[in-house]
């Protein structure tokens, strides 16, 4: 015990707290510890030790979030991999990233700011990786504030000229090939890379596919018999579940929308499930084909909007940019609600598509239905439109929740979805945003909590005025206060995390790159819009875009 409270990590954290915590200790046989554990009134059990019981040598020390959080010890390769949290492959992405894209004639520019920011992200990971959470969050805010500002300034109508990158076509396009395959290379190789939130995913999609809906009924541990093994802290997270299966317990697995599950289906349907947290082949295959289809989604836009060129530099963007990298070998679900977002750019110049991809989007990440409002509204308010957007957003909804018709009861089916989902994300308490940090009760470490009730009015509130000003939109404003909508409302999220930055990325390469088009109503100036035409083809000149009356 003396050895455990004197160790400076955890006696610097004890003098936030009144002197003489309550402590105990447990003695492992197996390993010939002792797990030494201290509390302190509301905050709970506040540090975590391991001795060794023969020399007295502390092995581990937690303290703070690091105690409840394993994923806040800074486990090496615990995300992303080890390969690409290498510090020169991660550097070289940031490099091949930043000088691919960049304008070299107009060095000091700030759509060369633009890209530098969002590789900002990474001096906070760093911090993150050694564990120490209390750097690396406050890190986040300053980078997430520029890219709202920028995206509301973008968004305003004020970007004079897109972002020209000095590569040859031929180059980018060999530079995003060879990068593709790098990164599926590295998704490949780790076959044991997927975190929780990959395992959920399946667990779901095996739920769905036994005549299940997810919510209520993932793999639990409490009042199940244990049917695996013990981890190095005694716990067993295999238990027999009620379809007499031996699985892996994720107990908070079914707090996402219905169609990151469904979207899980077609690989868990041909790869299937053993029950156990193994190398789970269908959460790469899912990971890598959303990554691919993202990828899709920004290429015809790029055909769409500006021909081959401006295809393979947002192939290349997207492949280049080390988070969506990190996010894809996390095995995450992270890009399937981008990807839906990124199709219904293509398709924005249809209500029909803009309505039914933001429900597919929301109802897999509950933030994409922050920009319904925007989206239904493109180019300019009209009710017609509006009436076509929340019909197909209306009938996109009844087919993501059909997985509820699954249960014999609709409304108990209802009344899990809410509670499994808005109503634990509403309450939850997480280290991984400023927000939280009050849980603490810690001398030193503010209580700002207060804050983030007004930051998510505003943030509701930007939704619905950017839906109207500027009155009308073109391509650009649409894609830069669609990221803006999405940074607001990362902003007040109690539980942020760098997998999420996949969800902004390509809007703010298309606010970066799209080209000027007489359809943007910047400065002011009302000039057709592009989205009143019909789909440009590939060869079409975007100089001179149609001009047609909406349907």
């Amino acid at each position: 015990m003396e050895a455990a409270l004197a160790n400076p990590k955890v006696k610097a954290w004890l003098e936030r707290y009144p002197p003489n915590p309550s402590t105990a200790a447990n003695f492992r046989t197996e390993s010939r510890t002792w797990v030494v554990k201290a509390w302190s009134g509301e905050a709970g059990q506040i540090a975590l030790a391991v001795v060794e019981d023969t020399t007295g040598r502390v092995t581990e020390a937690w303290t703070g979030p690091q105690v409840a959080w394993k994923m806040a010890r800074g486990r090496d390769g615990a995300f992303g991999g080890k390969t690409l949290l290498d510090p020169y492959v991660w550097l070289g992405f940031c490099l091949v990233f930043f000088v691919g894209l960049a304008d070299f004639r107009r060095l000091l520019s700030t759509r060369n700011l633009d890209l530098l920011v969002l590789l900002a992200f990474s001096v906070s990971l760093v911090f993150f990786n050694r564990g120490e959470v209390f750097r690396s969050i406050p890190l986040v805010y300053p980078v997430l504030v520029y890219l709202l500002a920028r995206g509301l300034w973008v968004g305003s109508g004020r970007r004079a000229s897109p972002l020209r990158s000095g590569w040859p076509t031929w180059a980018i396009a060999a530079a995003a090939v060879f990068l593709l395959g790098f990164r599926i290379g590295l998704n490949v190789e780790a076959p044991r890379g997927v975190i929780d939130v990959g395992l959920a995913g399946v667990a779901g999609a095996s739920r769905i596919l036994d005549g299940e809906a997810p919510y209520g009924n993932m793999p639990q541990r409490t009042g199940l018999e244990p049917c695996g093994p013990e981890d190095l802290d005694g716990d067993v997270r295999d238990h027999v579940q009620t379809n007499g299966r031996c699985e892996a317990a994720i107990e908070r697995g079914d707090t996402y929308g219905p169609v990151s599950y469904l979207g899980y289906v077609p690989a868990t349907a041909i790869f299937g499930w053993s029950g156990k947290w193994d190398s789970l082949p269908a959460a790469h295959a899912t990971s890598i084909a959303f990554d691919l289809l993202a990828i899709l989604g920004l290429v015809l836009i790029g055909r769409r909007f500006g021909g081959f060129r401006l295809a393979t530099l947002l192939a290349f963007a997207w492949s280049a940019y080390p988070f969506t990298a990190y996010a894809l070998n996390a095995n995450t679900n992270d890009t399937i609600m981008p990807a839906f977002l990124v199709l219904g750019f293509w398709l924005a110049s249809s209500a029909w598509a803009r309505g039914a991809a933001v429900a597919l989007a929301g109802w897999t990440k509950f933030a994409a239905l922050l920009v319904a409002p925007l989206w239904a509204t493109y180019p300019s308010f009209e009710m017609r439109r509006l009436l076509r957007f929340g019909l197909a957003f209306a009938g996109a909804t009844v087919l993501a929740f059909a997985v509820l018709f699954l249960q014999p009861d609709l409304w108990d089916a209802l009344r899990a979805f809410w509670d499994r989902t808005l109503g634990f994300q509403v309450g939850r308490d997480s280290p991984w945003s400023l927000w939280g940090w009050g849980q603490y009760h810690a001398k030193g470490i503010p209580d700002l909590g207060f804050v983030q009730p007004v930051l998510v009015a505003l943030a509701v509130v930007l939704a619905l005025v950017v839906a109207f000003l500027p009155r009308r939109k073109g391509p650009v404003e649409l894609a830069a206060l669609t990221a803006a909508v999405l940074v607001a409302f990362q902003i007040t999220l109690t539980h942020w995390f760098y997998l999420y930055l996949p969800w902004v990325l390509p809007f703010v390469l298309l606010w970066l790159l799209l080209p000027q088009q007489s359809g943007s109503y910047g400065n002011g100036n009302l000039t057709a819009s592009i989205d009143e035409a019909l789909p440009v083809s590939a060869s079409h000149s975007m100089s001179a875009p149609s001009m047609r009356t909406p349907p």
